[in-house]
C-alpha cells in the first residue's frame, strides 16, 4: 500500500533584513506566500513575537488576514498564537472573523510560551504566569467558544461558533505532547530551534493519543530549517545567516538579518558548539540531492505527517529559490512513497 504523502508548509517569522523596512519585510512575506501557494505548500503560518526589534510578526491575526486576502487556496494561520498572552475570548473572535472572511483556510496553532522576555510578558498580561500554568484550561475555553453548543452560554464568541477552525497544539518540550494526545489534536513540534525533545515528544504523543471529534489518528508537524540551493557550497553560504542570527541570540548581540558570508572555519566551530547544536540540529542544507537524502532519513525516523520549513535568509530571491527546490524535493519524495 502506498504511504500517505508528507505535507509541506512554511513557518514565517517576518525577520527584518539589514537595510529593509517593516513594510518591505511584510510585503516579502506575502510574496513568499504566493510562491508557496503556487508550489502546493499546504499552509503558511506566522509565529508570534514581541519586543523584538527585527521581527515583524507581532500582530499575528492581522498578518494572517493580509496573506489570506491576497492568496486563494493556501491555508493561513498561527504557528502560533501564544495563548497565555491573550484572552481566549478575543482570540476566538479574531479567528472566527477570519474564518468567515476566508472559509476553510484559517488555522489556529496555539502555544504556551510568551514569545518574548519575561518583563514584556508581564506588560502584555499581568497574570501571564497564571495563564501559562492554566494552559490546558485556556485550550478548553477556546474550544468552548468555537463550539455550536456555546450559543446557550452567557459569554459567547458568536463569530467563532461553528466555524470549524482547526486547533493545533504547539510545543518544544514533552508537556505539550501529553496535552495534544489527551485532547486528540494535531501536534506541531518546534524542532527548528528546540531539537532536544523531538523524538520523546512524538513517542509520547503517538502512545497516548486519544481519538476525538476533531482527529481520529495522530497527526504531527515538525519545524525544520531548510536551505536549498544549486550546490552544497551555495546553500552553506546562505546558512551562515542563520548561524550568525542564533549566535547573536546566545551572546545578546541582536541584529537585523545579515547578508550571507563564506562559510569559515570559525563559523563551522560556532555551528558545532553544543550550545548551538539544539538550535541547528534539524537544519537541512545543500543541493536538492543532498537535502533530499537528509529529509528522507528524517521522515523515516520521525514518522512525521508534515514538515513546516523555516528559511532564514537575507534575500527574498534566495528564499523563493529554496522554496521552489524544497517543493521539488517533497514532490519527488511523495512520488516515491
Amino acid at each position: 500500500m502506498k504511504n500517505q504523502n508528507i505535507a509541506y508548509s512554511i513557518l514565517e517569522l517576518a525577520l527584518v533584513p539589514q537595510s529593509a523596512t517593516i513594510k518591505q519585510t511584510l510585503n516579502n512575506s506575502l510574496a513568499l506566500a504566493k510562491e508557496a501557494e503556487a508550489l502546493n505548500y499546504k499552509r503558511f503560518w506566522f509565529a508570534e513575537h514581541h519586543n523584538a526589534e527585527h521581527i515583524g510578526s507581532s500582530a499575528t491575526s492581522i498578518l494572517i488576514g493580509f496573506v489570506a486576502e491576497n492568496t486563494n487556496t493556501i491555508k493561513v494561520g498561527s504557528g502560533g498564537v501564544m495563548l497565555p498572552n491573550h484572552s481566549p475570548l478575543i482570540i476566538a473572535e479574531q479567528f472566527g472573523t477570519l474564518a468567515h472572511l476566508y472559509p476553510n483556510r484559517i488555522d489556529l496553532g496555539v502555544g504556551r510560551a510568551p514569545g518574548t522576555d519575561q518583563q514584556t510578558a508581564q506588560a502584555i498580561r499581568s497574570d501571564f504566569m497564571k495563564a501559562a500554568h492554566s494552559f490546558p484550561q485556556e485550550i478548553d475555553k477556546i474550544q468552548n467558544y468555537f463550539s455550536v453548543e456555546n450559543k446557550h452560554s452567557k459569554v459567547r464568541a458568536t463569530l467563532a461558533e461553528g466555524t470549524g477552525v482547526p486547533l493545533y497544539i504547539l510545543g518544544s518540550s514533552t508537556d505539550s505532547a501529553h496535552l495534544a494526545a489527551k485532547k486528540g489534536l494535531p501536534y506541531a513540534f518546534a524542532s527548528h530551534f528546540a531539537a532536544t525533545h523531538l523524538f520523546n515528544a512524538f513517542k509520547i504523543y503517538h502512545e497516548e493519543f486519544q481519538p476525538s471529534e476533531f482527529l481520529k489518528h495522530p497527526y504531527t508537524l515538525a519545524g525544520i530549517n531548510v536551505f536549498v540551493a544549486d550546490t552544497d557550497e551555495e546553500a552553506e553560504k546562505l546558512f551562515t545567516t542563520l548561524i550568525r542570527m542564533f549566535y547573536g541570540v546566545l551572546t545578546g548581540a541582536k541584529e537585523p538579518v545579515q547578508p550571507p558570508t563564506e562559510m569559515t572555519q570559525e563559523l563551522r566551530e560556532i555551528k558545532n558548539h553544543p550550545s548551538m547544536y539544539q538550535f541547528l540540529k534539524y537544519s537541512f542544507v545543500g543541493s536538492k540531492q543532498t537535502v533530499k537524502k537528509q529529509i528522507l532519513e528524517f521522515v523515516v525516523n520521525t514518522r512525521v505527517n508534515e514538515l513546516i520549513a523555516v528559511s532564514t535568509m537575507y534575500a527574498l530571491e534566495d528564499r523563493i529559490k529554496s522554496t521552489k527546490l524544497f517543493a521539488e524535493i517533497m514532490m519527488e519524495i511523495n512520488e516515491d512513497r
